[in-house]
């Protein structure tokens, strides 16, 4: 998907959530669990009930590497389960040197069909150079995390700057406003107002609402850009907002209010 279908679809359904298919199996309803593939008819109905309400879905791959050979299977699956218009993310957080990251790169762009994937700066230019050559395929690269590690090094001084800033002014020279994102935190809405001033027309994708107590009137009122510029991810607070038989329903309508709240937004950005 390139820049301007994404656009397309956040101004068309009025909002730029993302639900988070973090699937714990210990965490699906207990009816399900006579099923095959429990995690996948979960999924399959979370998408059904959401799909109308977002525009993309963010898969923590951990969640299936924890299952070996099946959770793979299972992963696959769910993501051809995804509808072709929404935006497809694998949140795998990858990186290493060159030909190791073209391997990364085949994997979720080609073999899982993935519209954009994580990738973790570290190691430099060269480990996410594989990433970037791929068309109308996205780079998402960490630079300003939720967790309370990111003290350790992300805002860490470096010359008069913190390194999360270094981060995002080098990287945005590695790619374009047309394959390359950012991953930051929602818990960190105070710094969104310097986060745009440094990257003006990048997209951002923003893990920390809902569970993680992320605000999203504040990162939207500092993060929306001319062209929406955000996708806003929310994990527990959707797939998880009831551990019944009623999952799908209330699933649904934490997506739908998650989305009418994001209208209001976009309509106060202008969009």
């Amino acid at each position: 998907m390139n820049r301007k279908q994404l656009v397309s679809q956040i101004l068309q359904k009025r909002n730029y959530l993302c639900v988070g298919l973090d699937t714990d199996p210990a965490r699906v309803p207990a009816f399900l669990k006579s099923f095959a593939d429990p995690v996948f008819e979960f999924n399959k109905r979370i998408i059904s009930a959401t799909r109308e309400f977002c525009i993309g879905y963010k898969i923590n791959t951990a969640f299936y590497e924890a299952q070996g050979s099946r959770g793979w299977e299972t992963l696959q699956k769910t993501v051809d389960c995804i509808p072709s218009a929404h935006f497809k993310i694998a949140d795998a957080k990858r990186g290493d040197i060159g030909n190791t990251s073209a391997q990364y790169a085949k994997a979720f762009f080609e073999t899982l069909q993935f519209d954009a994937v994580t990738v973790a700066p570290y190691m430099g230019e060269d480990s996410v150079r594989p990433f970037l050559e791929y068309k109308d395929k996205w780079t998402i690269l960490l630079a300003l995390t939720s967790n309370t590690g990111a003290r350790d090094f992300e805002l860490q001084p470096q010359g008069d700057r913190l390194l999360y800033e270094n981060v995002l002014t080098k990287a945005s020279q590695w790619g374009t406003t047309e394959n390359l994102m950012f991953v930051v935190g929602a818990t960190r809405g105070d710094w969104f107002s310097r986060i745009r001033a440094l990257t003006p027309d990048h997209f951002y994708l923003v893990p920390g609402v809902g569970a993680q107590g992320g605000s999203l009137k504040e990162i939207s009122e500092k993060g929306l850009n001319a062209h929406g510029g955000l996708l806003v991810n929310a994990s527990r607070a959707i797939i998880y907002a009831s551990p019944g038989e009623d999952f799908e329903e209330k699933a649904g309508k934490a997506a739908s209010d998650y989305a009418d709240e994001m209208s209001e937004y976009l309509k106060m950005a202008g969009l």
